[in-house]
């Protein structure tokens, strides 16, 4: 069954739109050109990192996160971009037992922010920063996140808006996944016949989670009973056929 939930973080809990428009005012681009530019990179299934190429070759984001540190102008996001429906999603989930957790790709400077917006939400917040460089789409980086909970890995349930570094990887490492329709990548990949294929369950918003979690548990249960009913049933006519 599944025990816990772990969400990513970009576009699956915050709407990045914040850190987008900082970035167009930190290469002097208008926002609505950078979108567009990082809209077709993504539809193109290129890495969006080449959006910032396009605006200026050999940009190098380590680098440029240093000089914005220096200046005063961090990467930066708050209570009012996480999505309308994270907080009472958290709630629910909480309160029907499973355990929780973040677990993304970040830089330790949004890592100390998803730990103040969610330490008091969820049992775990991990990150590539805290794992030492090992990094979403590798496998190990949900191994990892699966022995922090205690859990094997089919017992946990990946949620993201990507099929490359979400959905795909979680699922190699052995987890459940549920693919959110939300976001430049969920929406440019919202046809492709992995979307359907790849993950255990597809999601438009995150309130939905929590019937479909317990749909999901109460199947396997019910599978379970009658598995161990029909093999008590094999049992007792072995046992029958065996006596002189």
């Amino acid at each position: 069954m599944i025990r816990a939930v772990l969400f990513d973080a970009g576009e699956c809990l915050v709407d990045e739109s914040r850190e987008w428009d900082g970035w167009a005012a930190w290469l002097g681009v208008p926002r609505h050109t950078f979108s567009a530019q990082f809209g077709a990179t993504i539809a193109a299934g290129r890495d969006h990192l080449d959006t910032f190429q396009v605006f200026r070759p050999g940009f190098d984001m380590a680098r440029e996160r240093e000089k914005r540190d220096t200046v005063g102008q961090p990467e930066w996001f708050g209570e009012n971009d996480l999505y309308p429906d994270v907080r009472i999603t958290l709630r629910l989930l909480r309160q029907s037992g499973l355990l929780l957790g973040v677990a993304a790709n970040q830089s330790e400077t949004t890592t100390m922010i998803l730990r103040r917006l969610f330490e008091s939400s969820v049992d775990l917040i991990a990150t590539s920063w805290d794992t030492g460089g090992i990094a979403k789409p590798d496998p190990r980086f949900f191994l990892i996140m699966a022995e922090a909970l205690r859990l094997a890995p089919h017992e946990v349930l990946y949620v993201g808006d990507r099929l490359d570094e979400d959905v795909r990887p979680a699922r190699e490492a052995g987890m459940r996944t549920a693919l959110i329709r939300r976001g430049p990548w969920g929406l440019a990949r919202r046809h492709d016949p992995e979307a359907d294929r790849l993950p255990t369950m597809r999601i438009s918003g995150l309130r939905e989670l929590t019937g479909r979690i317990a749909t999901y548990n109460a199947e396997l249960a019910e599978a379970a009973a009658d598995a161990a009913e029909l093999e008590a049933a094999e049992e007792a006519a072995g046992t029958t056929e065996s006596r002189p």
